[in-house]
C-alpha cells in the first residue's frame, strides 16, 4: 500500500455550518486525509490552531463571531505561517482579493466541486512542503516516504499505513523522543489509548525492515520508559 506523505498533514477545517464542515470531513477523509481538525468559530479556530499547529487551514470567511479575514490576520500575529485556502460564499473580486491580500494562498466559491478542493489543497500542499525530502537515510537503507517503502540492498519493502504513520511521525521529530502516546496517537487518531502493545508489535515490524540487526537497532531506539528515537544517517 502506498500512502502519500502530503496526505499526513494536519488539516484544519474551519466552517459554522455543521453539514458542511461533516461534508469537509467526509470529502479529505475519502481522499487518504485522517489528520484532521475542525472549529466553527474563530474562538474555536484559534485554540485549535495554538492547541494542534495544522500544516494548513480551510477557512470559511463569515463566521458567528468574525470574520475569516480577522482569523488569519490574528494567526499571522501570533507567528502561525501555514498556508490557508478560503472557502466562501462571498465570491466577489474585492472579497477574492482581500482574502488574498490578507495572506491566504487561495480562494475557493461556494458551491464548489468535492475534487475541486482536493487539487486546490493538494497544490498548496505541495508548494508549501516539497522541499520536505520523502527519501530519508538510515544506518542501513532509505525510506521512501512518497512511496511508502524501505529501500535496502537492492530490495523495496513496503510500508504498511500504521507502519508509514509510525515512521514519519519518528522522522518528522529525528534525533528527539517521541512518547508512547503521540506515536499511538499518529497511528490511532485521537484515542491512542490501549495501543501501547500493538505499537510494540509495529515497532518491532519497522525494526525487520529497517535494521541490519532488529535485535541491536541502531536507527529506531528504545528510550526505556519514555518512547522511542530515531537516528538519521549522518
Amino acid at each position: 500500500m502506498q500512502t502519500d506523505y502530503l496526505k499526513q498533514k494536519k488539516l484544519l477545517l474551519v466552517d459554522d455550518e455543521p453539514e458542511l464542515l461533516s461534508l469537509l470531513v467526509s470529502v479529505f477523509t475519502r481522499e487518504g486525509y485522517e489528520n484532521l481538525v475542525t472549529a466553527a468559530t474563530v474562538q474555536g479556530a484559534l485554540e485549535t490552531a495554538r492547541r494542534e499547529k495544522p500544516d494548513l487551514a480551510v477557512l470559511d470567511v463569515m463566521l458567528p463571531d468574525g470574520s475569516g479575514f480577522s482569523l488569519l490576520k490574528t494567526l499571522r500575529g501570533e507567528g502561525f505561517d501555514f498556508p490557508v485556502l478560503f472557502l466562501t460564499a462571498r465570491g466577489e473580486d474585492e472579497d477574492r482579493l482581500q482574502g488574498l491580500g490578507a495572506g491566504a494562498d487561495d480562494y475557493l466559491v461556494k458551491p464548489f466541486l468535492p475534487q475541486e478542493l482536493i487539487l486546490r489543497v493538494r497544490a498548496v500542499l505541495y508548494r508549501t512542503y516539497k522541499n520536505e525530502s520523502p527519501l530519508v537515510h538510515l544506518a542501513a537503507c532509505d525510506v521512501d516516504f512518497e512511496r511508502a517503502l524501505v529501500l535496502r540492498g537492492g530490495q523495496e519493502l513496503p510500508l504498511t499505513a500504521k507502519e508509514h504513520a509510525l515512521l514519519f511521525a519518528l522522522y518528522k521529530n529525528a534525533g528527539r523522543i517521541v512518547t508512547i502516546d503521540t506515536l499511538c496517537e499518529a497511528a490511532w487518531g485521537d484515542n491512542p489509548f490501549g495501543y501501547e502493545n500493538s505499537l510494540m508489535a509495529h515497532v518491532r515490524r519497522i525494526r525487520e525492515k529497517i535494521e541490519a540487526n532488529p535485535s541491536k537497532p541502531a536507527s529506531l531506539l528504545t528510550v526505556k520508559g519514555l518512547g522511542y528515537k530515531l537516528l538519521l544517517k549522518e
